[in-house]
């Protein structure tokens, strides 16, 4: 693979470098922040080679790559100068969730490599120790052991670099506060203080003993707030005399406020986190670990798994290990490995069976995204077998509350993390929670997996409207337009649950007029009570879902008349909805809208008009048995 070439082709098609105030990357995704994602070919990049899909979630532009996003990660880099110490454009307008997600990824992202190396360096520290290669006496321990402890002692510094450059500050000075926290001497006073019991002040000032080495959020809230008290040092100096007044105002102030108010702050916070999972762990210790075993793969899909790994990383800081999130994300990481390897020994597909079996042993080492987004999202079953293995496996190892000591890409290759208590007891456990989690989700993803059917149709007429005298293997069944519009495909609605086919397969229609009608002759299953969306069941059993616009069930029914009721009988053309498109648009809502077969999984073959307009009782869609 040419990564240059790759690299200038995903600049373009995000929009060029004017376009991109800031990036980043994970283990496999390019993390933009773009000016306007309007601009943004997203259709285009998903077929690019090379890019395995496309995310826009938490205020980030994410382009999903795989193992080789590092390759491609610095040609882009090159060309956007000046990301570094630019803030995200637009920022006030994202949501609270979309921004906190935003940050929390932006800050914790870099440090990956370093908090994933030292927990593998104490994990073969553990498997050294276990088979008495060394001894905790040995020189060779020590060294060993103080390497992989370099980057938990020294975390706010990491911490501060990256937040640093995600709040638009100077990232040496925010170091430097990093620096006055973990300085020797001021350790020294603190445990000083605590063996004498005499307080710690500057002039009338109390700071709190204690200290912050290992810590997280007390070096973010601190250099969140130095990341005001900047611009106002800037203002308010001299320009004579700027280059020296501007750092001193800065970090005398965000200083004495660290170690006096934000400090504590967060260093009490990250305590009520330990003692909630503390509580947690004793009261109900499997459930935590049993939602987020089956949920990882959707907390992945839209990015947001980033906002939940700090939470493992401050549970090893204060307590010594995680219980709650490195298993869970093991046994979710193994399951979604298992449902790719269901996929490749039933498929009988040799090119799906190369892609499935690669992803596979990516996702059970501890990298998901190749298996989530090429293969178990792209075939839904998987996905489904994945989380339900995930779920299991999290389960068992809430229930023996199996600790992880050494974090690191929650996989195989670092199940030596689980060594650091007594015995072996973390180890086993972790292996018989990743060996449930691996064999569930194996046989559901295998019995539930069937190769999709091709049609006897060319690509093209697949692409094209669909003759309703079109030969197809199998019995195909019509379904037909619910209102006159602009056919798109499913990828061109802004939303990835109907976008990537979560839901089932299906087509979109921008509506013309306001009237809906029957695509089928069957029975009415479902009314929302916002009335935004109707569900029907088709004599031959196709289950079809009409949504009118997107979000449009926040407007509870506005704009929406219902012309039938549940289980009435329907006949193709039968009016359903009396919609007021035009109120909805001016309401600021999209009014594009997609009808899914909800029970893809059961038919061969969902083939799709693509594009052109429509009139009802035109075919739309054949579903093939």
């Amino acid at each position: 693979m040419n990564y240059q070439e790759l690299a200038d082709k995903i600049l373009n098609l995000v929009g060029g470098s004017n376009n991109v105030t800031g990036l980043t990357h994970c283990a496999t995704r390019l993390r933009f922040n773009l000016k306007d994602e309007g601009i943004a070919q997203t259709e285009q990049l998903k077929k690019t080679p090379g890019v395995l899909g496309v995310a826009i979630n938490g205020g980030q532009y994410q382009v999903i790559i795989g193992n080789d996003v590092n390759h491609v990660y610095k040609p882009i880099m090159e060309k956007c100068t000046g990301l570094e110490s630019s803030k995200p454009a637009q920022e006030e307008k994202k949501s609270l969730a979309a921004r906190f997600i935003d940050t929390i990824t932006g800050i914790f992202t870099p440090v990956l490599p370093a908090i994933t190396a030292a927990g593998m360096l104490k994990a073969v520290l553990s498997l050294l120790v276990a088979f008495h290669v060394v001894e905790t006496t040995d020189q060779s321990y020590q060294i060993i052991n103080f390497m992989g402890d370099a980057a938990f002692y020294f975390l706010p510094f990491l911490l501060a670099n990256s937040a640093a450059k995600k709040f638009g500050c100077n990232a040496y000075l925010a170091m430097m506060l990093a620096g006055i926290m973990l300085h020797p001497n001021f350790l020294t006073m603190v445990s000083t203080a605590s063996e004498t019991g005499e307080g710690i002040s500057l002039f009338f000032l109390p700071i709190y003993q204690a200290s912050y080495s290992s810590s997280v959020i007390p070096i973010i809230l601190s250099v969140w707030f130095m990341s005001y008290v900047e611009p106002i040092a800037d203002r308010i100096s001299p320009k004579a005399i700027k280059f020296f007044t501007k750092p001193l105002i800065t970090i005398l102030v965000a200083g004495i406020v660290t170690l006096v108010v934000l400090g504590p702050i967060g260093y009490i916070v990250a305590g009520w986190i330990s003692t909630a999972v503390t509580t947690l762990n004793t009261y109900c210790s499997w459930l935590v670990p049993m939602l987020l075993g089956g949920l990882f793969p959707l907390l992945v899909m839209t990015g947001t798994h980033y906002g939940i790994i700090p939470i493992g990383i401050n549970n090893r800081m204060t307590t010594g290990f995680d219980t709650i999130v490195y298993p869970a994300n093991l046994a979710s990481n193994i399951a979604q490995g298992a449902a790719s390897f269901g996929v490749a020994f039933k498929t009988k597909s040799q090119e799906v069976r190369q892609i499935a079996s690669s992803a596979a042993i990516t996702a059970v080492c501890g990298i998901t995204e190749p298996a989530l987004f090429g293969v178990n999202m792209r075939y839904r079953t998987p996905l489904i077998s994945a989380c339900i293995g995930g779920a299991a496996g999290g389960l068992f190892m809430g229930l023996f509350v199996v600790k992880n000591y050494g974090g690191g890409s929650p996989g195989l290759l670092t199940l030596p993390g689980y060594l650091g208590g007594d015995g072996f007891h973390d180890l086993i456990f972790a292996c018989i929670g990743a060996l449930i989690a691996f064999v569930i989700s194996f046989i559901v993803s295998f019995i539930l997996y069937r190769d999709e059917k091709v049609s006897e149709t060319t690509e093209e007429n697949v692409t094209e409207p669909v003759e309703t005298n079109e030969v197809v293997k199998g019995t195909a069944l019509d379904i037909c337009a619910p209102v006159e519009g602009e056919i798109k495909p499913l990828s061109a609605v802004n939303d990835p649950t109907f976008a990537q086919e979560i839901m089932g397969k299906g087509v979109a229609i921008y509506p013309s007029n306001g009237t809906f009608v029957s695509p089928v002759k069957g029975t009415i299953q479902m009314i929302f009570d916002t009335k935004h969306a109707i569900g029907i069941k088709s004599e031959e059993g196709v289950e079809i879902l009409i949504h009118v616009g997107l979000d449009t069930v926040n407007l509870k029914g506005e704009h929406f008349e219902t012309l039938v009721n549940v289980h009435d009988k329907v006949e193709i053309g039968t009016p359903l909805l009396k919609v007021d498109l035009e109120a909805i648009q001016k309401a600021g809502y999209d009014i594009i809208t997609p009808m899914i077969i909800t029970n893809t999984i059961e038919y061969n073959d969902i083939i799709s008009l693509t594009e052109g307009n429509t009139h009802p009782k035109e075919t739309v869609i054949k579903v093939v048995k």
